[in-house]
């Protein structure tokens, strides 16, 4: 199972960062296929957490980053 791995930091204090992983439910992807579904998973994530900034993103196994 493969995962989007966010780092994301506080809009109002970008030392403070954090690890999210967003898991495609039920769904077997390829790390090319999370590559290509990815943009979109990030400006909806980015649109529901207003208060963090998207600073970086992979996709990754699932289960490396932890989940918040």
């Amino acid at each position: 199972m493969i995962e989007l791995a966010l780092v994301v930091c506080l809009a109002a204090d970008p030392t403070k960062c954090k690890d999210v992983g967003l898991v495609y439910d039920n769904e077997a992807l390829t790390p090319m296929q999370c590559l290509m579904r990815a943009q979109p998973e990030v400006a909806k994530w980015s649109e529901q957490h207003p208060k963090w900034n998207v600073k970086r993103w992979s996709c990754r196994p699932a289960g490396t980053v932890a989940k918040i």
